[in-house]
């Protein structure tokens, strides 16, 4: 019996959210504060969703740093994998509030700066899911240390995570980013994409085939390609495909963090040993709840436990 279901590892960041709808950064005027990264979203969402939670991350040693440990432990994420890193502040990331996907720009100093000492070999005996995103694998010492950790994870039996949620602005190129994404395709992740990621990543536009096709060929056997307001498919090698619509949502309040809490649906039942298609229905759901709340989903996200 392994004692912890998801172990995150990568990027907290503190966001600033425009608080004007609808438009750029350049027109923005005022920013509210919230707890973000994905990685930090899924682990939070999980811990709300009654899950054993970690996160494995690296803050400042200031008090967006405090603010990073209260906020997650008020919701009963395991911290104490979370590296402070002296003299150099915690990342924060300005984002756009928008209905599609938002616009950002990133202060990095402290996230990336994840070591291979904070996870040994009994925490990930112990760990079901092991996940990861493409913006924590964009920067060393943060991507040898999740590569090296995932070959790790995945031979002690770990199911493996990715959201590719690849920003052409946090690495040094985009082929950089193909040989590292491949390489953690290698150990069979469940990876969650978005059609946004596959154009920014390939820089053209595939044909959903194609991507999936893609991954299934690095060794992927379950892709998720989230297509916003038109639902979601879903492809298992040698299995075909299944196709769900949205949930519609009549007042969009905020896109950010809607995919990692698609994702934290999605891994929930999946943990509950749930059949895939109700772990798109548990991820579509949690996915409109987030859509109707700027920051942080709702205090009842629990009652979806209900619904398995």
């Amino acid at each position: 019996m392994r004692n912890i279901d998801i172990l995150c590892i990568g990027e907290v960041l503190v966001d600033f959210i425009g608080h004007q709808t609808g438009v750029n950064i350049n027109e923005t005027r005022d920013y509210h504060r919230y707890l973000g990264g994905s990685p930090t979203n899924v682990a939070m969402n999980s811990a709300r969703l009654g899950l054993k939670s970690v996160l494995v991350a690296a803050v400042g040693n200031d008090a967006f740093g405090e603010y990073v440990f209260k906020r997650l432990e008020e919701v009963g994420v395991d911290t104490k994998y979370i590296k402070t890193v002296e003299g150099k502040p915690t990342s924060v990331i300005f984002v756009s509030r928008t209905e599609s996907t938002p616009d950002f720009i990133p202060f990095r100093e402290a996230d990336y700066r994840i070591t291979q000492n904070q996870v040994n070999k009994h925490v990930l005996e112990d760990t079901t899911i092991f996940h990861t995103t493409c913006f924590a694998l964009s920067k060393d010492p943060a991507q040898t240390t999740i590569l090296r950790k995932a070959e790790e994870a995945y031979n002690l039996g770990c199911t493996l995570s990715i959201d590719v949620n690849y920003a052409k602005k946090l690495w040094d190129s985009q082929a950089q980013a193909l040989k590292v994404i491949k390489a953690y395709c290698k150990f069979d992740p469940l990876v969650k994409i978005s059609e946004d990621d596959m154009l920014r990543l390939f820089e053209e536009e595939l044909s959903h085939d194609e991507i999936f096709n893609f991954f299934h060929s690095e060794g992927v056997g379950t892709v998720c390609l989230t297509l916003g307001s038109r639902g979601v498919k879903l492809s298992q090698k040698g299995k075909g495909m299944i196709q769900l619509p949205a949930i519609k949502v009549d007042n969009v309040m905020d896109a950010t963090g809607a995919g990692d809490a698609f994702w934290s649906g999605f891994l929930f039942a999946y943990i509950k040993e749930k059949p895939i298609e109700k772990c798109l229905e548990v991820a579509l759901q949690l996915a409109a709840l987030k859509l109707q709340n700027v920051g942080r989903l709702p205090d009842n996200i629990n009652i979806l436990s209900e619904l398995l």
